[in-house]
């Protein structure tokens, strides 16, 4: 008899091994939800713990979420030679939270836990999410040990800022658990995602709609959920850069983890928070959705309905803070070698299809590069996949493939370095 089930289909991507290693942290519950987020994407996962960590949360739970048994020795499992075999079968390590302890073992080649012997035999990208006090993080033993790891190849994460234990608050609290679990599947699609490339260097990067307020109730708006932003803020942050995000009205998106996150409504705020940190940067990216137009005038209480009355509103245009900016440059007033990045959200119509009027619009910006989107129902709006192309000054183009915002971030970052270090 023919055996009956539900079978993988041929053109599904088959499944990664993963491991989520957690050390002892408060942090510890969070990675819970990292482990979940790999689990119901399909993938293999499997939890080596500290003994520490299981100090916070069992390993019941931790069996629970991924299916696999949960161990922490190295004489756990010997005939399967599990302190080698793991690491070397492994697709991707993701270690949340990663304590000062767990990387100064991992930064000097310990190998006395089966965590720590995994890292050594790992030949696949190895994601680490630091989380501890903030004098622990700036140390110099960590500082340290995080320049050494990051210079083998791993990928430590910059802290979020927030909260800690206790009354404490400040940088060292763990990036948030969606961040985290995000960047490895970038680092599971592209490995060589997240180089180092942009240390020292300043990048302002405007997100999410902009809101104009009609009365005390009603506002014009956009559908910009800010995702692509939040992205390109996040990467940057982890690719080495000082990271402001001057954001507008975004769909409840968590701030990047090491980004300064400066909160605006309308496009003249939007405009003054980009200017006051364009001087001192060395990239601007404009992924904000800026509305174009306002009221003239806020009504200042509800406007009612008449019936069979039609109601008028007078529009006005909103500055354009791109051309702004190129303006800026080009007076002097900004050095010549700022980059500066634009977008451009575009559908076809009678006159020509989205790359006719996306070369015309980079003509008129000026800007050097112009991230292209085509738009409509379930595209680039409100969803967490992307595709379009960039536009370069120089006439150049390239397309980005549908792919994750993350990695879409990673391509346009790319292309950034590209022109700040070659010109």
């Amino acid at each position: 008899m023919a055996a009956t089930g539900t079978n993988a289909r041929d053109d599904e991507p088959a499944p990664k091994r993963i491991v989520v290693g957690v050390t002892g942290g408060i942090a510890a519950y969070k990675a819970c939800a990292v482990i979940r987020y790999f689990t119901e994407s399909g993938h293999s996962v499997r939890v080596i713990p500290t003994e520490s960590a299981l100090q916070f949360v069992g390993a019941a739970t931790f069996e629970a979420l991924s299916g696999n048994p949960v161990t922490t020795s190295v004489f756990q499992d010997i005939p399967d030679v599990a302190h080698v075999k793991i690491g070397q079968e492994a697709d991707l390590i993701v270690v949340a939270p990663a304590t000062a302890d767990l990387m100064a073992r991992a930064a000097h080649g310990r190998a006395d836990d089966l965590l720590t012997a995994t890292l050594l035999t790992a030949r696949c990208p190895v994601l680490m999410a630091p989380a501890m006090h903030t004098e622990m993080w700036d140390h110099p033993a960590t500082v340290d040990n995080v320049a050494t790891l990051r210079s083998r190849g791993a990928i430590v994460m910059e802290p979020a800022s927030g909260r800690l234990t206790g009354r404490d608050s400040g940088p060292g609290r763990l990036p948030e658990p969606s961040e985290i679990a995000g960047l490895g599947a970038m680092l599971l699609e592209r490995p060589d995602s997240l180089p180092r490339d942009l240390a020292g260097c300043s990048i302002v990067v405007s997100a999410g709609g902009t809101r104009e307020s009609l009365d005390p109730v009603r506002f014009l708006g956009n559908r910009s959920s800010g995702k692509q932003g939040y992205a390109l803020a996040r990467l940057a942050v982890q690719r080495g850069a000082r990271v402001t995000l001057v954001s507008g009205v975004t769909a409840g998106l968590e701030p990047p983890a090491g980004a300064h996150v400066v909160q605006v409504t309308t496009a003249e705020q939007m405009q003054d928070a980009v200017r006051a940190h364009t001087a001192t940067a060395d990239v601007v990216i404009m992924a904000a959705a800026v509305a174009d137009f306002r009221p003239d005038s806020m009504a200042e209480s509800k406007i009612k309905k008449v019936q069979d009355e039609p109601a008028t509103i007078t529009l006005v245009q909103n500055p354009d803070i791109l051309a702004g900016i190129v303006e800026q440059r080009a007076a002097g007033d900004l050095p010549a070698t700022r980059v500066i990045v634009g977008f451009a959200a575009e559908t076809g119509d009678e006159h020509g299809d989205v790359l006719t009027h996306a070369r015309s619009k980079l003509q008129r910006k000026g800007c050097d590069l112009l991230v292209v989107n085509a738009v409509g129902e379930g595209k680039a709006f409100e969803v967490d996949s992307n595709m379009g192309w960039i536009l370069r000054a120089d006439g150049g183009e390239s397309a980005l493939p549908l792919s994750s915002k993350n990695l879409m971030a990673s391509r346009i970052l790319d292309a950034v370095g590209t022109l700040l270090f070659t010109g």
